[in-house]
């Protein structure tokens, strides 16, 4: 997959058949959307082309929340998409010039003008153009004058559940990374660094890899104890890991700490990803370190379980 990033340095697609959207999460209803892509492109021997943005236009049109989490960063994303088998991906910059276009100049000025598209394949909620004024009433209005085909996607179901990037979200959040990885089509996971601590999990016989996160936008599940597998140097372990600010000892600062399963190197500055299988417990303020210790045990127990039937 190719990844362009320079609106002016674009190549002449081959009867481009593109789609348009944010893509947070690769989720799948978006792919979905990838495989009619796909098979659009197959069918008039054209190259299929995504179109995305960076930074989510969120940030740009309401840049004082600071409450916009991320499924997937940039560099994510074009690791999910490239698995696809895509043969263009075009990163826009998305600016608040950009986003007062009005819905016919981003039609006329962008989409036609840029990628020339044999066929424009869109969400079936998607809109464009200030205020969102565009959508796919404009583009069959237009379609014979710019001679590209149309196609819509209905709603994807799973579970009675409209599939979207919020339903994930709001999942992930709550804890219910069960539902948000079935809706996602693959464990929900983070990217990071491995930092150092203050060795307290070391104390208590539980060593663990505390993770900074690769971009602080990305977003953080609900606290708790989770299974999960977890790779660094190239290789993959289970483990058990827990997102809080250690309670039982009055801490304050949120921290992310997995304990590896049958592992003992040192792996400080290493980067590391952790792939969330299933919610153990929420995180709680014990009455002694030792009960803590017990319901450690407990929780690797459980993690040993959970990863070994994945």
């Amino acid at each position: 997959m190719q990844v362009h990033r320079d609106l002016h340095q674009l190549p002449a697609f081959r009867n481009a058949v593109i789609t348009i959207g944010t893509f947070d999460g690769v989720h799948t209803g978006h792919q979905y959307i990838l495989r009619q892509l796909q098979e659009a492109a197959a069918a008039c021997q054209g190259e299929t082309v995504i179109i995305t943005f960076d930074p989510h236009p969120r940030e740009v049109l309401a840049p004082h929340d600071k409450t916009v989490r991320l499924l997937t960063t940039l560099d994510e994303k074009i690791h999910l998409l490239e698995k696809f088998g895509i043969n263009h991906l075009v990163v826009v910059p998305f600016t608040k010039a950009f986003s007062e276009l009005s819905a016919r100049a981003y039609l006329e000025d962008f989409l036609i003008s840029t990628f020339r598209p044999h066929t424009i394949i869109i969400g079936y909620d998607h809109r464009f153009g200030h205020n969102r004024e565009g959508g796919l009433e404009l583009l069959e209005a237009e379609q014979q004058q710019y001679g590209f085909q149309l196609l819509e996607i209905p709603q994807q179901v799973v579970h009675n559940l409209t599939v979207s990037s919020t339903k994930i979200r709001k999942s992930l959040q709550e804890g219910a990374t069960q539902l948000a990885d079935e809706l996602l089509g693959y464990p929900y996971f983070i990217n990071g660094t491995v930092v150092h601590g203050d060795k307290m999990g070391r104390k208590l016989g539980f060593p663990t890899a505390n993770i900074a996160l690769n971009d602080p936008r990305k977003l953080i599940p609900a606290q708790g104890v989770y299974a999960v597998t977890v790779n660094v140097m190239g290789n993959w372990y289970k483990g058990a890991l827990n997102i809080g600010t250690r309670p039982t000892f009055n801490g304050t600062e949120l921290r992310i700490e997995v304990f590896i399963l049958d592992f003992d190197q040192d792996i400080y500055d290493s980067a590391i990803r952790v792939d969330f299988l299933e919610y153990i417990r929420s995180d709680k303020k014990f009455d002694s370190v030792e009960a803590l210790v017990q319901q450690m045990k407990e929780d690797v127990l459980q993690a040993r379980e959970i990863t070994s039937r994945a």
